[in-house]
């Protein structure tokens, strides 16, 4: 594992004006690190979710005038895609670094996700830690934390995943910018670690 831990450099990146100049920086500072990560992270989730997980390190592709703002890998069980299925995620913004269990906007089985979370509402509610976060938009940094949240505030996010077509579900870990910078790379696979476990019953469910 040749992971070596994120800097403020990285963080950084999204700091840089214009796309093709953040975009050289993101490529050539921040992406190695996630395919690091990606290649050391899909044994250990595939083992985990009983499913073959392939990384997917976010190209931004389609992107033609504003320099993107945030960045990823993610894992899931297709190897040309990871936007229509349950899948999880590593990624950064300039202020922290994210770990996620995602549904989002594209995934055709959200409904029944939904319902299936909605009919393990108690289980998820005393289940998730109360450090964990919940957003239902992978677009904007912000996020609640599960101790904030009532049950019918996580009832009511899992009923709008069943009956908005633009709805989404995150759930996860946050680390800030500092914290991110002060851990050793041990450190923060360890911790990726035991958040990917404590969401694993998330996928499962979904």
């Amino acid at each position: 594992m040749s992971f070596s831990g994120f800097t403020n450099d990285d963080f950084n990146v999204f700091k840089i004006d214009g796309l093709d100049e953040r975009m050289d920086r993101l490529k050539s500072v921040i992406r190695p690190k996630l395919e690091e990560l990606g290649r050391h992270f899909a044994p250990s989730l595939s083992n985990l979710s009983g499913d073959e997980m392939f990384p997917h390190v976010a190209k931004h592709a389609r992107r033609t005038k504003n320099p993107p703002n945030d960045t990823w890998v993610a894992f899931a069980s297709n190897a040309r895609g990871y936007k229509m299925l349950p899948h999880f995620q590593i990624g950064l913004w300039e202020t922290h670094v994210f770990i996620w269990f995602a549904i989002i906007y594209e995934a055709p089985n959200k409904m029944s996700a939904g319902k299936s979370f909605e009919n393990s509402l108690n289980k998820i509610h005393k289940e998730i830690p109360n450090d964990y976060v919940w957003s239902g938009d992978h677009t904007k940094p912000d996020a609640v934390l599960h101790e904030q949240m009532d049950k019918e505030e996580l009832r009511s996010m899992f009923q709008r995943l069943q009956n908005v077509k633009k709805a989404e579900i995150l759930c996860g870990y946050h680390i800030s910018r500092e914290d991110a910078v002060r851990m050793s790379p041990d450190q923060f696979i360890e911790k990726a670690e035991s958040v990917f476990r404590n969401l694993l019953p998330l996928y499962k469910l979904a």
